[in-house]
């Protein structure tokens, strides 16, 4: 038996502000280096062998305390954008309600929730710096469905989570909310209608048990 958990990291400022946050990079509010922490407490005894985060720094941050409150930072730890929050495009940093209120509820909703709607595109693409300094332009997205995102992380789920667990080493992700439900739909097979109903808390692990060839054995998530 091999065990894969995914947190989405701590409530982000963003969060906080109810605001679209996607590829921007905003850091942890006190509660959710407080949500990190209680992460952390709830994994004692599980020892990952390597961890996986986005290059955004709320994941990242996340990510160090859980290691750091276990006492594994020896872990090696692998930030790939492939990881990131789904793109928002022109969304970012609008407050949600207010979207609610000039485009309505209805609108919002399939931006925010179901597989293939994209949301407003940017006019071009804005990498700048930090994470994105290095980052070619040419192939930033301008805007992401939940679609769009997953073709990005589900490769990188194939290509350096899976081959780690079916060596038998335990691994953890830590994430964003979009990014944990787009792998929550390839490792349970949901439908793509049926993705809309899944919620991903955040700071609440989720733990999956899978026998050696990753069939699901347990997990804590609560399907609908």
């Amino acid at each position: 038996m091999v065990k894969l958990v995914m947190v989405r990291h701590g409530e982000s400022t963003a969060n906080a502000l109810n605001q679209y946050t996607g590829w921007n990079n905003v850091g942890l509010t006190q509660e959710g280096v407080v949500q990190a922490h209680v992460a952390a407490k709830k994994l004692q005894g599980f020892e990952f062998e390597h961890v996986h985060t986005s290059v955004l720094k709320r994941a990242i941050l996340t990510a160090y305390i859980i290691q750091d409150d276990l006492n594994l930072n020896y872990v090696p730890i692998t930030k790939s954008w492939r990881l990131n929050e789904r793109h928002y495009g022109a969304l970012r940093g609008q407050n949600k309600d207010a979207t609610r209120r000039e485009f309505g509820v209805e609108q919002v909703h399939l931006w925010r929730r179901s597989f293939y709607a994209v949301p407003p595109k940017l006019d071009h693409a804005d990498p700048n710096v930090g994470p994105y300094k290095y980052y070619d332009a040419r192939i930033m997205p301008l805007a992401e469905s939940l679609y769009d995102a997953y073709q990005r992380i589900v490769p990188y789920y194939v290509d350096q989570v899976a081959p780690r667990l079916l060596d038998g080493k335990d691994q953890l992700i830590v994430a964003h909310g979009s990014t944990i439900r787009a792998l929550i739909k390839y490792i349970e097979a949901i439908s793509d209608q049926d993705i809309d109903g899944v919620e991903v808390a955040n700071g609440t692990p989720l733990i999956y048990e899978f026998d050696k060839k990753l069939n699901i054995l347990n997990s804590n998530r609560q399907s609908k």
